[in-house]
């Protein structure tokens, strides 16, 4: 059985940066809600039951009943923003949910047999996972929490791209319906001496000094506002 979701609301009409940061003071955490061809709403949420639901991997790709002056709501968890440094939530985005109307996900890719795949356990290669995740479109009643691939047969110098994943009835990959020429390689199994290469040759990150970013609790309230 499915779980099911609930975060309560209430109203938000103090606004800014400051009203922002006295929320979270006393444990709520400022939020809006859009979509629907309906007005953006400014909203509070509890930051313990927020937290509480976060924990669960599903829950950033599930269908929420969203609690508001005692009606309930379907709404998707759109966007979260963190604070870059201290552990707390800043804002948060909800969009509302139709039934009728399809939804565009990126969900979470588990993949499955990843020791014990032909090409790992027999031949000793090493997996190599070029994505971690898949942007998929379905209406919300048939959105899945996350999308398995199983690696199983895959054998040394296989993969496997986008069209090779097995979808749920309903979903359909958002980037293989713009072409053959997206439809691009989301793991395979290489030598351990080709994994060892790649890794050598792997170009540093670039490094910017003297960059003087406003905070993330202001960009978070800046967006918000």
């Amino acid at each position: 059985m499915s779980v099911k979701y609930i975060l309560e609301a209430e109203m938000r009409e103090d606004l800014g940066k400051g009203a922002s940061r006295r929320l979270r003071r006393v444990n709520k955490i400022p939020a809006v809600l859009y979509g629907a061809g309906r007005p953006a709403w400014s909203l509070t949420l509890k930051e313990n039951q927020l937290m509480r639901n976060l924990q669960d991997e599903a829950f950033y790709a599930a269908i929420i009943e969203l609690t508001l002056d005692g009606k309930q709501q379907k709404v998707f968890l759109r966007d979260l923003q963190r604070h870059p440094a201290k552990p707390f939530i800043l804002h948060v985005d909800l969009q509302r949910v139709r039934d009728d109307v399809e939804m565009t996900v990126v969900l979470p890719l588990h993949y499955l047999n990843e020791d014990t795949a032909h090409g790992v356990k027999m031949e000793g290669g090493q997996l190599l996972r070029n994505e971690v995740d898949i942007e998929i479109t379905c209406l919300p009643g048939v959105l899945p929490a996350f999308i398995e691939v199983d690696l199983a047969d895959l054998k040394l110098g296989d993969s496997l791209h986008l069209s090779n994943i097995k979808l749920p009835e309903g979903v359909v990959s958002t980037q293989l319906s713009y072409g053959e020429d997206h439809d691009q390689q989301i793991v395979s199994i290489v030598s351990a001496k080709t994994e060892e290469v790649i890794e050598d040759t792997a170009p540093e990150a670039p490094v910017t000094e003297g960059d003087d970013a406003e905070s993330g609790d202001d960009k978070a309230d800046d967006a918000s506002e």
